[in-house]
């Protein structure tokens, strides 16, 4: 049975990739990890607020305000409080590098245009068989238009991609206002694949303390259903690799994504929760499912259930908007 998939032009021997997460802090994790079974890593996230710090700290004082944009600095974490400052991160992804078979997928953040993505080339200098971009911003000024956030994503994607030889997934939110559009234009911008979707942590207020209070929650398995929908949607249309992120937690989960057109499956939250052991028990169920329903390779089925075959997905998806809500009744 052949499990193999291409992302970003990688051949992997499998759909299972370990997401952004602090796994690849340590190489032991990591290599437990491809000894259970995974087919690639990506590293947790260096931030645009990081690498613009260390750049001031060559001519400035670490704490000396000097804000590149209006947010306040002080918003952000201090330099130390980040797991891994650039140049240690640069370190541990060679370490990883020497260390594992596996590919290693760097990850930037960020979602303005800058120096900062300059740091792609050290990334690829470094060894990293790819770079994740991801694209996290709330836009809560209500002056910039969808269009200019946008526009400003467009041009970091442009920038990094011409940067370097290696590819460029990007990872984006699915609140946009055509996000089958917006893939498009990415794909247009350089990006060898789409990870649908960055999770938006959402704060809560503490109403004794009068203070916003910042809630990590994991993934769950209903988050799911979002991926599903844009993968099914916007997978007919694209030529770059897609990856879903985000609720995946079982096997059944797995060939659900790969059937709406999914090269790559990644995981965290249920890795985190269950350990190396959970990737093993995955692959087993998705060879079972392969097994019980007659496919001897991933390609066989990957995008079965996009909506290639539907004529009109708009209509499609209000249809069953209001279907869903015709169904339902008060019981005395």
């Amino acid at each position: 049975m052949n499990l193999t998939t291409d992302y970003l032009g990688l051949k992997l021997r499998n759909p299972l990739v370990v997401g952004a997460s602090p796994f690849a802090d340590d190489v032991s994790a990591a290599s437990k990890l491809q000894d259970a079974g995974v087919a690639a890593i990506v590293m947790r996230s260096l931030f645009e607020e990081q690498i613009d710090a260390e750049q001031r700290a060559l001519t400035y004082h670490l704490e000396t305000p000097a804000e590149s944009y209006a947010e306040a600095t002080s918003f952000f974490p201090s330099y130390d409080e980040y797991q891994l400052a650039p140049e240690l991160y640069l370190r541990q992804l060679e370490q990883l590098k020497g260390q594992l078979k596996i590919p290693v997928i760097a990850s930037l953040n960020g979602c303005r245009p800058g120096g900062w993505t300059d740091y792609a080339v050290k990334l690829e200098g470094a060894g990293a068989d790819a770079i994740e971009l991801n694209l996290y911003q709330l836009v809560t000024n209500p002056d910039v238009s969808g269009d200019e956030a946008e526009a400003d994503m467009l041009e970091t994607v442009r920038s990094v991609t011409t940067s370097v030889r290696i590819p460029v997934a990007v990872k984006i939110s699915a609140f946009h206002s055509a996000p089958a559009k917006f893939a498009l234009l990415l794909q247009e911008a350089g990006a060898c694949g789409l990870v649908l979707f960055n999770r938006l942590y959402q704060p809560d207020i503490d109403i004794e303390k009068l203070e916003v209070e910042p809630k990590l929650k994991l993934s769950e398995p209903s988050e799911l259903l979002l991926r599903l929908r844009w993968l099914a949607i916007i997978s007919p249309h694209l030529r770059v690799s897609l990856a879903a992120t985000g609720g995946v937690h079982s096997s059944e989960d797995l060939v659900k994504a790969i059937l709406a057109g999914a090269h790559s499956v990644q995981l965290v939250s249920v890795l985190l929760q269950h350990g190396p052991r959970m990737a093993t028990k995955l692959l087993e169920g998705l060879q079972q499912w392969m097994s019980d329903h007659g496919y001897e390779s991933i390609e066989e089925f990957r995008g079965a259930m996009n909506h290639s075959r539907c004529p009109d997905p708009a209509a499609f998806e209000r249809a069953n908007y209001q279907r869903m809500l015709q169904s339902w009744q008060i019981t005395s």
